[in-house]
């Protein structure tokens, strides 16, 4: 996994190393837009407006949302892509921290109509996965969903065949959704494949 210091270094060119791979249809952004997309679309359809991004890197599905009026809220990792992202939305609320040790105190003490977290909750194992979003379920408006987009499969066998398959590019850092294993802990989640290795789940309080 790469530390701050690392993605500080990445963030000036993370957006067109994204696009080439998502161009090439290459794991792990193989249906990074049209993910991207989907999100924003239903985001745009909730009946609030008030958003907050987990990992939100230099803001590229938020500054979209910022654009049309939403009041967006976020953390991330990187200073450097916080500064990339503030410059974007002058008068978002973003702050600095690595989530797998919770949110920003003051994140905590608003509530969303939308919580989004795209190619970032990788980072944390599974079982942090399931304490992290049973914490955002709590950050909810009533009626409000959290959307996931992320490299993710259905199934175990699934993700294996794409290991299989990716193994030279594979990156075994890197804790990737499996739906079904979720299921017990979210009976409510939903899950919408988009790319031979990538997909969003949808979780509503």
């Amino acid at each position: 996994m790469l530390n701050n210091q690392e993605f500080d270094l990445w963030a000036d060119g993370y957006d067109k190393s994204v696009a080439l791979a998502e161009e090439n249809d290459e794991y792990p952004f193989a249906g990074y837009k049209k993910i991207l997309n989907i999100i924003y679309n239903h985001v745009l359809a909730q009946a609030g407006n008030c958003v907050l991004d987990i990992g939100f890197g230099t803001a590229t599905l938020t500054t979209r949302l910022y654009r049309q009026g939403c009041t967006v809220y976020g953390q991330d990792f990187s200073h450097r892509m916080i500064e990339l992202a503030q410059k974007k939305m002058p008068k978002a609320h973003l702050y600095q921290g690595d989530f797998s040790f919770g949110l920003a105190r003051e994140l905590t003490e608003h509530q969303y109509d939308s919580i989004i977290a795209t190619y970032s909750l990788h980072h944390l194992s599974d079982p942090q996965k399931v304490g992290f979003l049973s914490n955002l379920l709590e950050l909810l408006k009533p009626n409000g969903c959290i959307y996931i987009g992320d490299v993710a499969f259905h199934t175990r066998d699934e993700l294996e065949t794409c290991r299989r398959r990716m193994a030279e590019m594979w990156d075994e850092d890197e804790i990737y959704f499996v739906f079904d294993e979720l299921k017990d802990a979210f009976p409510q989640m939903e899950f919408e494949p988009i790319s031979y290795c990538s997909g969003i789940l949808y979780l509503k309080r």
